[in-house]
């Protein structure tokens, strides 16, 4: 035995030899080593486990979890785990798998991971009551991989080498994941998760109630709490409601929003502190609303106020508008009566917790929005491309396909291997591409035609040019034929259908390598059998498989023409979904919302009006894509250029700068109020139970807004790309087809014309 034997040995007057013993590599059995367990109380771990999971990986553990944790070190730690480190490093590797298996901010058990799967997969890695490095992977990065891969190969983690890891099998196995098509989703508004907000907690929660289409009215009075909550939270984020320790007196701050015309901190008061405090000034949130007595009123948690927008100017001058049903921001001044209409009001509130009084309003505006990459907290791009997280609430699954914390990451390095693969050396690939067709009435023969002269432009590109997703967008039909029209109608409707499947069946190209997503209207089946064609309940049904079994063979047929056996491409297929609805391409990493509605002309109807004066330099949130005039192309930025004033056409009546102008009008109002439906129940009912299917929070990587009424446009607000695909043929002109194609890769769309 030399001197520099750290182990002596057992006998040293019968020499015994120490190294057979030694903990090395080549004598595994010499890894275990013998552990006295204890008795931890939780308590007594709780600072270690808040200074490991809290401050270094952003989470929160409750305490049935810290009690699993404490019984787990106690057992495997023994007396060292607080002199020697090792419970510290014990649950860092906890913390570092809890996120790697997708589990939300709040560690227990049953939020998106098992923490006891975890426990039982890392005491099978201790030895000594430490965790014996390369028996697990916490690390999911690239550069990971491929230095793991260099180890296999190296023979320094033979014991791996029989099984291959999750994210091995992403990057390596190509039948899986070489295809981009291979990672679409079309998610249902009924199959997402239905989340709520807890301001408590200030955390999204699995609503865990049986969904149901008649449930108790408590319910309709959380959707529009929901809603109130989200943007609250939202809006406290916002640079312009934030006091800065450093600043004194007046406490300006550099605003991040044009919704503000001055450089202040602004901050709010809730309705029921405006008693006894007459002519104040004050700013509310609330939701905008008409009184029983027909007034209009400001609501929010605390309770109303009669409200006064005749003198009140509109933030932007004539850019957003303001209806019922919207959570507003009012700056005014509380005017308290003596008695309004009989009632009392010196300082009481009357029913349904109404003040007295009347707050008068002096400039008005939407909530300002918030960008996708500051909801989920990402905001750092390191060296190599990716997106690193950190803070927002980016552990949240809000499409069932992930969060952004947990794949997005991982998704990013899988669709830039898809598409290296997909062009070869080619450069960027083209085959992220979407066409977007709005308004296709199939009971018109000028709209096959025009979908002919669509599919037929698209086949006659190369592969790689042709999109890998068709949307068709209802409504199919011009009238709500089902209403009233017996079986009659039903035979009628499904006819329109066949018609499609005989042109559908002209392109087996298209058919064989491209998914077709079909998105009903308020006059298709089956919702229009009891709404006559007006606005219907949302979220609402795919058309039923009754009227689309020729669509389907037709695909059927086209497949089965094509030989798939040296090819990972899938087959092509017609999804029929709901309406909204949601498409994802690599998970987490581009959401498009799907929603079929004329918002604009409802918005129209229904509006406020208040004093204003357009005024362009207030509405410079909207970045304009496709569509601005020549004279107002200074406004945009350089790199996002624009198209000639006619490329988009002008609205029916109108000019191409005023269709222009109301495009960023209806895209701001929209994505300000975080909803794709921010009106009264009575204006556009809504199932109570799947409400938060109409969130636009965290804002989609693109939103297609078909509305017939509005002209079409594509524009990028606060990095969500908003389209319009208008009607397929516009109105007055039988000879020309309209349609959007969107790329996905770099979340720009435009509007695309042909003569047929």
């Amino acid at each position: 035995m030399t001197a520099s034997d750290p182990i002596p040995s057992s006998s040293p007057g019968f020499g015994t030899p120490a190294r057979p013993f030694r903990m090395t590599k080549s004598n595994p059995l010499a890894t275990k080593t013998s552990i006295l367990p204890i008795l931890l109380p939780p308590s007594t771990l709780r600072p270690v486990a808040f200074r490991t999971f809290t401050r270094k990986h952003n989470l929160t553990i409750s305490s049935s979890a810290l009690q699993t944790l404490a019984v787990f070190v106690g057992k495997n730690c023994g007396s060292g785990w607080r002199e020697e480190g090792l419970a510290e490093r014990v649950l860092d590797e906890v913390a570092k798998s809890w996120k790697k298996a997708g589990g939300g901010v709040i560690v227990e058990e049953g939020k998106g991971a098992s923490l006891k799967a975890i426990l039982q997969t890392l005491e099978g890695s201790m030895s000594g009551g430490r965790v014996v490095a390369g028996r697990i992977i916490t690390d999911e990065s690239p550069m990971a991989i491929t230095n793991r891969r260099s180890e296999l190969n190296s023979g320094r983690l033979q014991s791996l080498s029989s099984s291959t890891t999750l994210e091995e099998k992403d990057y390596d196995d190509q039948d899986f994941s070489l295809h981009p098509r291979n990672w679409i989703k079309v998610v249902e508004a009924f199959d997402l998760p239905r989340l709520t907000y807890n301001a408590d907690k200030k955390y999204f929660e699995t609503i865990k109630s049986k969904p149901a289409l008649f449930p108790p009215p408590s319910h309709k009075t959380a959707l529009f709490r929901d809603r109130y909550n989200l943007v609250y939270q939202r809006l406290l984020r916002n640079d312009s409601f934030q006091t800065s320790l450093g600043s004194s007196g007046g406490h300006s701050l550099q605003r991040s929003s044009s919704s503000f015309a001055t450089n202040q901190c602004y901050k709010l008061t809730p309705i029921a502190n405006l008693l006894g405090r007459s002519g104040t000034s004050h700013l509310l949130l609330g939701l905008l609303s008409v009184s029983p007595a027909g007034d209009l009123s400001l609501t929010d948690l605390t309770g109303s106020v009669a409200l006064d927008l005749n003198h009140a100017r509109a933030i932007p001058d004539d850019g957003v508008w303001f209806a019922p049903g919207m959570i507003v921001l009012v700056d005014g001044i509380y005017e308290e009566e003596e008695s309004v209409r009989g009632s009392t009001l010196g300082g009481n509130t009357g029913v349904g917790g109404a003040i007295g009084g009347r707050f008068v309003g002096v400039s008005i505006c939407g909530p300002p929005c918030e960008r996708r990459e500051i909801s989920l907290g990402v905001n750092n791009h390191q060296n190599n491309g990716d997106i690193s997280s950190s803070g927002g609430l980016g552990w949240v699954d809000f499409l069932g396909v992930g969060s952004e914390r947990a794949r997005g990451s991982r998704m990013r390095n899988i669709q830039t291997k898809c598409l290296r693969e997909e062009n070869g050396n080619a450069g960027t690939s083209t085959r992220l591409k979407v066409a977007v067709m709005g308004e296709v009435n199939l009971d018109n023969m000028k709209m096959l035609d025009a979908l002919r002269k669509v599919l037929g432009f698209y086949n006659d590109l190369p592969l790689a040019e042709r999109p890998i997703v068709f949307i068709l967008i209802g409504n199919f039909v011009q009238k709500a034929s089902i209403n009233g029209g017996g079986q009659a109608g039903s035979i009628e409707y499904k006819e329109y259908f066949d018609s499609l499947a005989v042109v559908l069946s002209e392109f087996p190209s298209l058919l064989q390598r491209s998914t077709f997503i079909f998105v009903p209207g308020d006059n298709d089946p089956w919702s229009s059998a009891f709404s006559a064609g007006a606005a219907s309940v949302i979220p609402r049904q795919a058309i039923p498989e009754l009227f689309t079994s020729r669509v389907k063979r037709a695909f059927a047929m086209a497949n089965s023409e094509l030989d798939r056996s040296h090819s990972t491409e899938p087959i092509g297929e017609a999804i029929w979904t709901s309406n909204p609805s949601r498409l994802t391409l690599f998970g987490p990493v581009h959401d498009i919302a799907i929603f079929r509605d004329d918002v604009s002309g409802r918005l129209r109807r229904s509006a406020v009006t208040t004093r204003s004066t357009f005024n362009e330099s207030d509405d410079a949130m909207v970045e304009d894509v496709n569509g601005l005039a020549s004279d107002m192309s200074s406004a945009i930025p350089e790199d996002q250029g624009g198209i000639a004033p006619g490329e988009i056409g002008a609205k029916p009546g109108g000019s191409g700068m005023s269709a222009t102008l109301m495009a960023r009008k209806l895209v701001k109002t929209i994505l300000d109020q975080g909803t794709i439906s921010p009106f009264p129940l009575s204006l556009r009912p809504v199932l109570w139970d799947y409400a938060s299917s109409l969130q636009l929070y965290p804002l989609p990587t693109g939103l297609i807004l078909a509305d017939a009424e509005a002209a079409p446009f594509c524009m990028t607000y606060e990095g969500c790309h908003v389209m319009n695909p208008g009607k397929l043929v516009p109105d007055g002109d039988v000879t020309l087809v309209r349609w959007l194609e969107y790329d996905a890769s770099k979340n720009r769309g435009k509007v695309k014309e042909e003569r047929f």
